[in-house]
């Protein structure tokens, strides 16, 4: 998670053997470790706070996300997108097959 010029943090997701990380047996504290390590440490608290654990997260919506975790509009749009979604696209496909 590096700082870059234009001040926005590379929120690229933490990857496991090639592949995101599916969060379906996750705890409230593997979720907010999560964010902190995808550089939302401020916004991770969000998410202790309202005790979202792995399988709340991978029910979220976009809705959830912006309105119900009372962080700011730019940090929820980009944790929605870039990690949200993919996660629980990523859990979908995983048991599918």
């Amino acid at each position: 998670m590096d700082d870059k010029a234009n001040g926005s943090v590379d929120t690229k997701s933490p990857v496991e053997n090639g592949q995101m990380p599916d969060p379906a047996n996750w705890g409230v504290a593997d979720v907010v470790n999560y964010f902190k390590a995808t550089g939302f440490e401020e916004q991770a608290t969000a998410f202790q706070d309202q005790e979202i654990d792995g399988k709340s997260l991978l029910l979220m919506t976009r809705n959830d996300v912006l309105t119900g975790l009372s962080i700011k509009l730019g940090p929820a749009l980009k944790i929605y997108e870039y990690h949200v979604k993919p996660l629980q696209t990523q859990h979908l496909k995983s048991n599918a097959s």
